[in-house]
């Protein structure tokens, strides 16, 4: 059992008891010939859940957003996003290295950016410039601080791209904690976005694994480009189990994340070490410190047995999920008040 209360991410969660058992009596196949039936019944749940077509089981968060850049692009064009998107931040460079695509990074609100920018944002039809072909938002936005798209916005990003001719996706590493938090559907999303992104291994609570949802022609050619990247996976059903214990059961309850995190947050609004605390809107806490750099107090806050993670040399991000209870969190609150 972990001696620490462990703020670091979603992605640190272990499997439930209930959620290991399910794994251990999953029926198995090679996944690579198409015979696994907890992957096909796992991407068959996830597309019927956001109305699409098909999906593609991958190890990673990081692969499915790749592969669906490659599938969108072409070498030489130009994908939108924000300056603090997940997929320009966090992905190794992948949108250079995989698609040799160049990026317009949009200065966005918290994470967020909108229709306005994106029409700006489009090159023009000139052989000096690359081609716009790809926007891409992530919901809910990691950088700033848990933030959900107000899916009216949505809608009307989807107008430009479609007179466009431009592709949307969508990086939905914790897309059902907006989808909880602004009371929304996955059908919703799935009528917005030509592809879709959902971490299994963040608030879900999977041990491993990621899906990529779109039409039946894209997931086709995604599974090719899954496989270039190494992505084939052989009897993956064991993963693929956790994925539909997670949908079936661990949705509904992330409420009781983001309501960990509000009281937090809360409670630290008057601590010496923070001067200011983004808006909490779901599972993520990000505050700026004050005399003190974020780095020591992480290291404070490890010796009292607490781990949080030190985003900018004054920022610290502290991420609520299924391990951590509503008596770590009172503990956290008091830990907090005595240094």
């Amino acid at each position: 059992m972990n001696p620490y209360i462990d703020f670091r991410s979603d992605t640190v969660t272990q499997p439930s008891p209930a959620m290991l058992e399910a794994m251990m009596k999953a029926p198995t196949g090679d996944d690579v010939f198409g015979e696994d039936p907890s992957v096909n019944q796992l991407e068959q749940l996830a597309a019927s859940l956001f109305g699409k077509e098909a999906a593609l089981f991958c190890p990673s968060g990081t692969m499915t957003n790749q592969v669906a850049i490659k599938c969108h692009t072409q070498p030489g064009d130009e994908v939108i996003c924000d300056a603090d998107a997940h997929i320009y931040q966090y992905e190794g460079g992948g949108i250079a290295f995989n698609s040799g695509c160049s990026v317009k990074l949009l200065p966005g609100n918290r994470g967020r950016i909108n229709a306005a920018q994106v029409l700006e944002a489009l090159q023009p039809d000139d052989v000096h410039r690359p081609n716009t072909s790809l926007v891409c938002v992530e919901n809910t936005s990691n950088r700033g601080g848990g933030s959900c798209y107000d899916i009216e916005e949505l809608k009307k990003i989807k107008q430009v791209c479609a007179s466009h001719k431009l592709a949307f996706h969508i990086d939905g590493a914790r897309l059902f904690n907006a989808l909880v938090a602004k009371n929304e559907t996955p059908e919703q999303y799935g009528a917005i976005f030509d592809s879709i992104s959902i971490c299994l291994s963040k608030s879900l609570g999977c041990p491993v694994g990621s899906l990529l949802l779109g039409n039946a022609d894209f997931i086709k050619k995604a599974r090719r480009v899954r496989k270039v990247f190494g992505g084939g996976m052989r009897q993956a059903g064991y993963l693929a189990a956790a994925g539909i214990y997670a949908l079936q059961n661990n949705v509904e309850r992330l409420a009781r994340d983001h309501n960990h995190a509000k009281m937090i947050a809360d409670a630290l609004q008057q601590n010496v070490f923070i001067s200011e605390i983004l808006p909490v809107e779901t599972n993520i806490i990000i505050f700026e410190t004050k005399g003190i750099i974020a780095k020591e107090l992480v290291e404070k806050l490890k010796e009292h047995h607490i781990l949080g993670y030190a985003i900018a040399p004054q920022k610290v991000r502290l991420v609520l999920h299924l391990d951590i209870t509503k008596e770590m969190a009172e503990r956290t609150i008091e830990v907090f008040n005595k240094l």
